[in-house]
């Protein structure tokens, strides 16, 4: 075009100049030399209007790309927004088990508001023996070590008791005294009921009787506070003399082992604590209350134990509250019972103990291992036909383990509500063309 545009140039110029001349030759010819020029410089606007017509359709044709352009890239957009909306994660059942995820189904609940108590979890009391061999004696055979689980019966250890002979012998001459007595009675009755011999021999047959009779319970009441049953007793006139001395400690109850203080051939005295054997499947979490707390805290009420350390949090009531503060600490104890199935709440961890003083009524309540955050947006994983899907929600009140829902979830609706970030794991594996669930 720029070239079109100078050679027109040139031509008027080398038009006009000839005109020029022309004039001043020749006069005459000045008028028509004027037309001349004036149709030159009407060509040359013909020319270039055509040139800026041309220009014109050009810059259009490219304006109408552009915008070609900016509706294909709205269309990505669009495509971008549906593909984000199709982001799901399909487990299978077994795979839902072996990561931990738990659902729920989103309902309407109770926020509570909490307050929070330091605390530290001991051993349940009610669970707890210490066992002593209550007869002296020497360490013959120890079966059980530290650590160990037992239940109710094992044998732990065996000793060897002189003073348990003794015990037992006294009982087994006192049973025979008793038989004789007896069998003496029985022949005093038949001769007195005869009119052999007199009442007061029968009396007396009749009174010794009663005595051995009393020496024989007692003897056996002995053996009954050492542990041993009817069944042995009946059964100890047929032992042997070298059982005699042998004395079998056996847990109480079932538990672990947490205190061991024996060795083979040791010499232990009756109430020396030989074995400590604590029932670990529940633990007391023992709650320091304090003065201006009181009026808020009673029986009953919920409480979340916060561990840290990799352990989740646990929840429990308060099962008594204790009348007293202490004079130190100026506090007074609550204390919740906690199952401990897997043994991960350990007796001597500090703990902090939120109290629910206060509730209120939500219309969705979910834990807050449900919540997540991903690409910026705080998201539920719910359930449909497809899998998982992070649904974007709109967030309410909350406390340390809940939070309300005000948008975004519905209730009745199944969403992941323990093992979450999973799932998000899952998606941005995805993200990175690393996965196969996306």
């Amino acid at each position: 075009m720029k070239t079109g545009k100078l050679i027109y140039t040139a031509l008027f110029l080398a038009a006009l100049a000839f005109g020029t001349a022309t004039w001043w030759s020749t006069p005459a010819t000045a008028e028509s030399g004027h037309d001349k020029t004036e149709h030159l410089e009407e060509l040359f606007s013909e020319t270039d209007k055509g040139d800026h017509d041309d220009h014109d359709e050009h810059d259009g044709h490219k304006e109408e790309e552009a915008g070609h352009d900016d509706h294909d890239g709205h269309s990505g957009e669009e495509a971008g927004e549906d593909e984000h909306g199709e982001e799901v994660v399909k487990l299978s059942p077994a795979e839902l088990k072996e990561f931990g995820i738990e659902l729920a189904v989103a309902a309407p609940g109770s926020l509570d508001q909490y307050t929070e108590l330091p605390g530290e979890i001991v051993l349940n009391a009610d669970r707890l023996a210490h066992v002593v061999p209550q007869v002296p004696g020497i360490v013959r055979k120890v079966h059980k070590s530290l650590g160990d689980e037992v239940k109710a019966g094992t044998l732990m250890a065996v000793i060897d008791s002189r003073e348990l002979a003794t015990t037992k012998a006294t009982f087994l001459a006192a049973a025979e005294r008793t038989k004789l007595a007896q069998a003496n009675f029985d022949r005093e009755q038949r001769l007195w009921q005869k009119k052999v011999t007199s009442e007061e021999e029968y009396l007396d047959a009749r009174q010794a009787l009663a005595e051995a009779h009393i020496e024989t319970k007692s003897a056996e009441q002995q053996l009954h506070a050492l542990g041993f049953s009817d069944d042995y007793i009946k059964e100890l006139p047929d032992h042997q003399d070298a059982t005699y001395t042998r004395y079998e400690i056996r847990a109480p109850f079932a538990g672990t082992i947490i205190e061991k203080h024996l060795t083979l051939g040791e010499s232990v005295n009756a109430d020396a604590e030989i074995f400590t054997i604590a029932d670990l499947s529940s633990v007391w979490v023992d709650i320091n209350v304090y003065q201006k707390d009181l009026a808020r805290i009673h029986k009953g009420q919920t409480v979340v134990v916060q561990i840290g350390h990799g352990i989740s949090p646990v929840s429990g009531k308060i099962a008594w509250l204790g009348p007293l503060v202490g004079e130190e600490t100026r506090t007074a104890k609550a204390r919740v019972v906690l199952p401990n199935p897997d043994g991960s709440l350990r007796p001597g961890l500090f703990v902090t103990a939120q109290v629910a003083v206060n509730n209120s009524r939500a219309g969705i309540v979910i834990p807050k291992t449900a919540l997540q955050t991903f690409e910026g947006r705080s998201v539920v994983f719910v359930q449909d036909e497809d899998g998982f899907e992070p649904k974007p929600v709109k967030t309410g009140r909350q406390n340390a383990v809940q939070v309300e829902i005000l948008g975004g979830l519905h209730a009745g609706q199944t969403y992941v509500s323990k093992g979450a970030f999973t799932l998000k794991a899952q998606l941005s594996k995805a993200a990175f063309g690393d996965g196969h669930n996306h």
